[in-house]
């Protein structure tokens, strides 16, 4: 199976869509999941790729494996999740997020937007956000330009934070959401459920790096026949 580059494994992206389903409450504590077999065909993947995922649910501290009995859910106030900052779920909850990228270029930052950073100018990514193959989101990140030169989309992972860490060395530690109501922007594709110029709820975040500078701001309009904007408080 090929995979388009930035991907996360398939074990992996089966992971996080568990993990999700958790904190979403469609798993829920002591819930013993079906036969791996059964499970590993609803899915579509191999059985060794299942087991993987159920491992690293494992070491993540959200499953308990019992010999000879099965698999059982342990619900944990936080599920360590690639997509812990990621507050989009499926209406009826959960949903694995993937990305489309749709342009990636270096511009002087929009007066429009919350100032951030030391450069003059910043990175500016649009993307296709999906959940469970469902087109959810829009959105415009804007990376200051004082973390890298130039960003190919090719190098782009879908998760964005796991690219910041891995290439470079930058941790999303905070991030203040404002939720609010916008209309759907100019670049939004044919695909996006809402026309543009249409009303579309509208999230504003401002986030900060492990030193606490203002390390990037970005905008998500999301479809709300589709999604929902979920922060669970512990």
């Amino acid at each position: 199976m090929n995979q388009p580059k930035g991907s996360l494994p398939i074990y992996l992206q089966i992971a996080e869509l568990l993990v999700r389903d958790i904190a979403a409450g469609r798993l829920i504590d002591g819930e013993r999941l079906p036969p791996e077999r059964d499970m590993a065909q609803d899915m579509g993947i191999a059985v060794g790729t299942l087991r993987k995922a159920l491992a690293e649910l494992q070491a993540r501290g959200l499953l308990e494996r019992i010999q000879g009995s099965g698999n059982y859910i342990k619900a944990i106030s936080d599920p360590k999740s690639l997509y812990a900052m990621f507050r989009l779920e499926l209406i009826a909850g959960g949903g694995l997020p993937t990305a489309e990228v749709l342009s990636v270029a270096r511009l002087p930052k929009p007066d429009y937007l919350p100032a951030f950073g030391k450069a003059a100018d910043g990175h500016r990514i649009r993307r296709l956000r999906r959940l469970s193959g469902q087109v959810a989101a829009v959105e415009e990140i804007w990376l200051d330009g004082s973390y890298v030169a130039s960003i190919q989309p090719e190098e782009l992972s879908e998760s964005l934070y796991l690219y910041y860490r891995t290439r470079l060395s930058l941790w999303i530690t905070r991030a203040e959401d404002q939720v609010g109501l916008d209309i759907v922007p100019d670049f939004a594709p044919a695909q996006f459920g809402l026309p543009v110029g249409a009303p579309a709820p509208h999230i504003l975040r401002i986030s900060q790096a492990q030193d606490g500078t203002r390390a990037e701001v970005s905008r998500t309009w999301f479809d709300h026949n589709v999604a929902r904007y979920v922060a669970r408080l512990k």
